[in-house]
């Protein structure tokens, strides 16, 4: 496998084309305009989500849907893409207008450092808290791993580049001793990658962190002749809070019903899942994302159970980085919660 970061010279070609193609279709839905058949102008939105086998892309796609149903002359789509780091900065390069991102991730974007050191802020803006995500750390029952610092020398997926899974992996693996590019032999897969390698033996043990269920894992756990199990890594929030602060992790309880095969509640590390928005976008527009955003509960939950937990929230201090105006203004005809 070729080391991270590293791309053959037939991926440089495929990696310089994509982008010019992907940055060319950014720019015609930016500046360009359709007709409907009644002569209205038709406005393109995009929603960066995640990979196929994850949570976000599910939910992103029936948020897609919705909001290109509820308002009139605005046409959204739901783009693959390597999660929260990838999603930010696709924002930051005016290519996507919303995503999703994990609350750590959106804190380092908006204050321009660690992943965003070198390419700056951020100007992002909160629609709504979504959901919890759960850090997964899989490995098969007869592996010998009972804690993140037993991975020491082990072949371990950290997640997808420029996934939000990637940075917690990085931190849970400090915040355990271990240094997270010497003591582990590191491959960067998503979900359904990392299941596969896991399932061929090929990694140890992945890091996931996502929504409940998720399908990738489903999947997995459902293998026949294979019996997976769940890592605990709770003991490593106070370390996670003496480094990052209080507030931004918690000890969360992966129930043992999630998966099939597992007997036991499984004590995690929990994050917030964001749906956020470009600041610049007009204030009226996003109001009106944020209201179909809730008219819509019921639809994006038949899409991904995750959406049951999407609750208008109490005030503006209950995100990690400040609500745009336009959702402040829809917040505030509900009187909040």
């Amino acid at each position: 496998m070729p080391r991270k970061g590293t791309l053959t010279n037939r991926n440089r070609r495929t990696f310089r084309f994509d982008s010019i193609v992907a940055w060319g279709l950014a720019l015609l839905a930016a500046t360009s305009v359709a007709c409907g058949g009644d002569g209205t102008q038709v406005r393109f939105l995009s929603i960066a989500t995640g990979g196929t086998g994850g949570v976000y892309y599910p939910y992103g796609g029936a948020l897609a849907r919705v909001l290109t149903n509820a308002l009139p002359g605005v046409q959204v789509t739901a783009e693959v893409t390597g999660a929260s780091v990838d999603n930010l900065k696709l924002m930051q390069q005016g290519r996507a207008d919303l995503a999703f991102t994990l609350a750590d991730t959106l804190v380092e974007a908006v204050a321009g450092t660690g992943p965003f050191a070198e390419t700056g802020v951020v100007e992002a803006r909160t629609i709504a808290v979504l959901y919890t995500n759960y850090t997964h750390l899989v490995v098969r029952q007869d592996s010998g791993i009972a804690s993140v610092a037993d991975l020491r020398g082990r072949v371990v997926s950290t997640g997808a580049p420029g996934s939000g899974t990637e940075l917690i992996a990085d931190r849970l693996l400090d915040a355990a001793g271990l240094d997270p590019r010497r003591d582990i032999t590191r491959h960067a897969l998503g979900a359904t990658e990392s299941t596969g390698a896991l399932k061929d033996g090929k990694v140890d043990a992945f890091f996931w962190s996502g929504g409940l269920p998720t399908p990738a894992i489903q999947d997995l756990a459902a293998t026949p002749g294979l019996t997976m199990a769940l890592v605990p890594q709770a003991d490593l929030l106070p370390a996670l809070e003496a480094k990052y602060g209080p507030g931004l992790y918690r000890a969360v309880s992966l129930p043992a019903n999630a998966y099939l095969g597992t007997v036991t509640d499984t004590a995690v590390i929990g994050v917030s899942n964001i749906l956020v928005v470009a600041a610049a976008l007009d204030d009226d527009l996003v109001e009106a994302l944020t209201r179909a955003l809730f008219d819509a509960k019921a639809d994006l939950m038949a899409a991904h159970p995750e959406a049951r937990h999407l609750v208008r929230p109490t005030g503006p201090d209950t995100a990690p980085v400040r609500f745009h105006v336009g959702a402040l203004r829809y917040y505030q005809s509900k009187g909040w919660r």
